[in-house]
């Protein structure tokens, strides 16, 4: 068991419902990361998604794609993530997920790439851009090293397919809420409930909903289908205030949307 089994089994035995906020890592810069982590798992975060800069990100949305372009800009390179994240997976218990496009982990190369991630404290990896005709050789790897491999299910996703990635994944299974890209939106599709339902019935995998998820009332209708939700370019937008606002005012903001979010489950 990874240990992000571990935390979706201890929260089903307590009735409870995961909350997974995203940052890019580096963005403004890696201690910045670490103090808005160290933040958000004090504010009630069960797990981290942890988002690794690329130039061509797959299905971000325009405040992610820009916070990987000013972590970019700031010459970030993947072997100071690494270094970075054993210090943060130090100062937390909750699991840390690395949100990667296939591209950097092949071009690292598969065995690598998942031992450096171990080795850092990561404890998933959720690669978007991985087939699941071609996610075999990288799940074996996961497997082997105790790393959920997290794959994702989209609306139209024809249901035979999601069930093959279904059972290809590990750790949980990530539904994405809208056709589209990340970003806040004022309201969710009508009829996902439904669609969550369906595939809860499919797999005995945790099942969390992301993709423009941003307010309360997001994640209270959300919380009677989905194990947990993913807040990403909420929580982004705010980090791309720092500059014209004080961190720690930043910081302070960030872990009350966090309460509020919490609350909502």
């Amino acid at each position: 068991m990874s240990r992000i089994d571990t935390v979706f089994k201890q929260l089903r035995s307590e009735g409870r419902k995961a909350f997974m906020p995203f940052v890019t890592a580096g963005d403004p810069d890696l201690e910045f990361t670490g103090d808005a982590i160290s933040t958000l798992a004090s504010h009630g975060a069960s797990l981290l998604e942890i988002g690794f800069p690329y130039s061509d990100p797959i299905a971000d949305g325009p405040v992610i794609q820009a916070s990987y372009t000013r972590a970019l800009g700031g010459g970030l390179q993947l072997p100071q993530i690494f270094a970075a994240a054993r210090g943060w997976s130090d100062q937390v218990t909750s699991p840390l997920a690395a949100m990667v496009s296939y591209s950097i982990v092949y071009r690292q190369g598969l065995e690598e790439f998942v031992s450096l991630a171990r080795e850092a404290g990561f404890s998933g990896m959720i690669v978007p851009d991985l087939l699941v005709e071609e996610a075999t050789p990288l799940r074996e790897i996961c497997q082997r090293e105790e790393i959920s491999l997290i794959q994702l299910v989209t609306p139209t996703t024809s249901r035979d397919r999601a069930l093959r990635i279904a059972e290809s994944s590990s750790g949980f299974l990530y539904y994405v809420s809208v056709t589209g890209i990340t970003g806040e939106r004022d309201q969710l599709p009508a009829e996902l409930t439904d669609q969550v339902g369906w595939l809860r019935e499919q797999t005995e995998l945790p099942i969390c909903i992301g993709f423009g998820i941003s307010k309360p009332e997001h994640v209270a209708h959300l919380a009677p289908v989905a194990d947990g939700v993913i807040v990403g370019s909420a929580i982004v937008r705010k980090i791309a205030t720092v500059g014209d606002m004080p961190r720690e005012q930043v910081l302070s903001e960030i872990g009350e949307f966090a309460d509020q979010l919490g609350s909502a489950l």
